[in-house]
């Protein structure tokens, strides 16, 4: 599966489970991998810089989380890196 094909089932996943992970996380925003919650930061930069530590960028995604509907109809962060 391509990376990009990846990062569309993790948004979808996230869509799909939003109101509980507002319940759990709050106002936040989500580093999300294989349809897994990372870590939440207060921001979108912390929640990049950090977790491009320990994963590579294009493997994951980072979604606000507020408990509007904005925040699950925007898609804010995709890393469509090509990887060899």
């Amino acid at each position: 599966m391509r990376s990009s094909q990846i990062q569309d089932a993790d948004f979808e996943w996230f869509v799909e489970n939003y109101q509980n992970l507002f319940q759990q996380y709050g106002n936040s925003f989500l580093a999300i991998k294989n349809k897994s919650v990372l870590a939440a930061y207060d921001s979108y930069a912390d929640a990049v810089r950090e977790t491009q530590k320990k994963e590579l960028l294009g493997t994951f995604i980072v979604q606000k989380c507020d408990g509007t509907e904005s925040a699950y109809s925007n898609y804010i962060a995709s890393f469509n890196i090509p990887f060899a």
